[in-house]
């Protein structure tokens, strides 16, 4: 445990030993009083309490602590949807799960990258990454300028160790000349020469690696945030032959970053021209789609001669840092509904969601323009109906072959004309009426394409003429991923050499033997690293090839932990 001493002037008495300040002592002295406790520790001023935390911030432990919880914390954001780019979703989840999803909320689950408690985490991580490595550039930048350090006094000591007699009127300089020679061309070693002995070291570029693998992960953050503030994500529902032009309006969802104008917004525009999907029948993956894919023609700007793309999975339209991706798609049936005074106050599509792997869709029709009441209908469109008494209607495959919608009515005032927003995807039926057969039971409507069901009480009819095919695109612009890229590859080569350049030292020594007459080249070898492979095999070629041999018989060892090595210095020790 570290002590800490301080000057006492002689002729101040002694503090008392007591365990807390009495009336009247100041914060100074209660310091003094606590460190003066036999067994504590002595207390921290604000300067060193502070000095202590940001070491504790900056340490490598500590960054690899905060870049753990940024990957579970990024979990969450996968797993729950999200409402700045799956809203209905958000909502049907709160649905299904009334008792969580207060909590989730309180949590910021369903906006994690957008939370207080993940941008707290972001940042810590970018201040620790940032403190470790500035100090560390600064000791690699010294370490790399200064100079191999002199030979130990005794270099059997040293993990691997070689030292071989030279030949009766060899010269040293010739030798030490020979592994100089070797040491600068052949093994890239940094050599400095001090009278007779050689100090050689190499792998700087593994601390180089190191510092390049933690500045990619700043880099790779730093391109993340700019691809966030200054980016924007949004989707939208197409119908196939329909089309989009990229403004704010025409989306469903749309999350700009908190620096980016949606002024900006490039003036892309596309028509869905058809879409295409095929699903496996048979077998454990029946129903799943085998591919799906929707040719478009677009334009780059108003005055663009358009051109020909098919999105696929995976397969996105790229243009000018705009991606717009085929993540899903749907059913959209084509109603036609006349009001109680004969008008057609409703004639087109309305999309419908899946609900499950057999496409089984959810959707709701509310037309507003019906009188004398207004009508709102919500229920299900299954594309190939099957029905069971324990079940009730459902979808049984995915792809169109017998196609029903089941849906229950309302009338009354549909409440959008008191200002509040509504989703197209829910009903409020709190201002409506339900429709109901003669014996009080709910009305139902369930048709088949080409059929027309009668309302209750003369309010109109509904037509169910068809479907249309919708597909849901993802278009979005997130600046920095070439930036981002580059991290990633940086922070690969910086891994590599990390993890491939070994650190060593060397050291070459031509010394005299006891009889005056012999002399000796002893060589000793260092392996920073955590593995010295090939580090003896090495020491051992470089003292024969600075004799000028490869063969010839010499004593080499591991340093004292052999036994060679041991009985050399049992022999040669006074």
């Amino acid at each position: 445990m570290s002590t800490r001493t301080t000057d006492r002037d002689p002729s101040m008495p002694e503090p008392p030993n007591e365990s807390g300040p009495s009336d009247g002592t100041d914060a100074t002295d209660a310091r003094r009083l606590a460190s003066d406790v036999p067994g504590s520790p002595p207390a921290l001023s604000p300067r060193e309490l502070a000095r202590w935390a940001w070491r504790q911030l900056t340490s490598m432990r500590t960054a690899l602590l905060l870049l753990l919880l940024l990957a579970l914390g990024s979990i969450p954001g996968s797993v729950i949807p999200q409402s700045n780019i799956a809203a209905v979703q958000v909502g049907q989840w709160k649905e299904d799960h009334p008792t969580l999803a207060p909590i989730y909320e309180r949590l910021g689950l369903f906006s994690v990258y957008d939370s207080v408690w993940f941008s707290a985490i972001y940042l810590l991580l970018m201040v620790s990454l940032v403190g470790c490595i500035v100090p560390r550039l600064a000791v690699h930048w010294r370490a790399v300028r200064s100079t191999p350090p002199k030979a130990p006094r005794n270099l059997h000591r040293l993990p691997a160790y070689a030292r071989e007699e030279l030949a009766p009127g060899a010269a040293a300089e010739e030798t030490l000349d020979r592994a100089e020679a070797a040491l600068r061309r052949r093994r890239r070693y940094r050599v400095v020469r001090t009278g007779d002995s050689l100090s050689a070291e190499r792998g700087h570029l593994r601390e180089l690696g190191n510092l390049v693998f933690h500045i990619s992960v700043v880099v790779v953050l730093l391109a993340f945030a700019y691809g966030q503030l200054f980016g924007y994500k949004g989707g939208a529902i197409v119908l196939v032959g329909s089309g989009f032009t990229n403004s704010t309006p025409q989306y469903d969802e749309f999350a700009p970053g908190s620096l980016y104008d949606p002024v900006d917004l490039e003036p892309l525009s596309f028509t869905v021209d058809d879409f295409d999907v095929r699903f496996l029948e048979g077998g454990p993956a029946n129903g799943q789609p085998e591919y799906f894919r929707a040719p478009i023609t677009y334009r780059e700007d108003l005055d663009a001669a358009p051109e020909k793309h098919v999105l696929e999975v995976n397969k996105p339209l790229v243009l000018d840092g705009v991606s717009v991706f085929l993540v899903g798609h749907g059913y959209a049936p084509d109603f036609t509904v006349t009001d109680g005074s004969g008008e057609v106050a409703w004639d087109a599509p309305v999309p419908f969601l899946p609900q499950d792997a057999t496409f089984a869709s959810f959707g709701v029709l509310k037309v507003q323009g019906a009188r004398p009441e207004q009508l709102a209908f919500d229920g299900l469109f299954l594309p190939t109906y099957g029905f069971t008494m324990e079940r009730g209607p459902f979808s049984v495959f995915p792809d169109a072959r017998r196609p029903v919608v089941t849906m229950t009515g309302y009338y009354g005032d549909l409440g959008l004309g008191d200002g509040q927003p509504q989703s197209v995807y829910a009903l409020d039926t709190d201002e409506m009426t339900q429709f109901e057969k003669g014996d009080g039971t709910p009305f139902r409507l369930d048709m088949v394409p080409g059929q027309t069901v009668d309302l209750p009480e003369g309010m109109g009819t509904v037509r169910f003429n068809g479907y249309e095919r919708w597909v849901k695109l993802q278009i979005s612009h997130t600046p920095g991923k070439g930036v981002a890229l580059g991290g990633i590859v940086l922070g690969l080569v910086g891994l590599m050499g990390s993890l491939f350049v070994r650190r060593r030292r060397v050291w070459v020594r031509v010394v005299g033997g006891p009889d005056g007459r012999t002399s000796y080249l002893e060589v000793g070898g260092l392996d920073r690293s955590t593995v010295a492979e090939g580090l003896e095999t090495e020491v051992t070629g470089l003292a024969r090839t600075a004799l000028g041999t490869m063969t010839g018989a010499g004593d080499t060892g591991r340093g004292p932990g052999s036994q060679a090595s041991r009985t050399r210095d049992d022999e040669e020790q006074p």
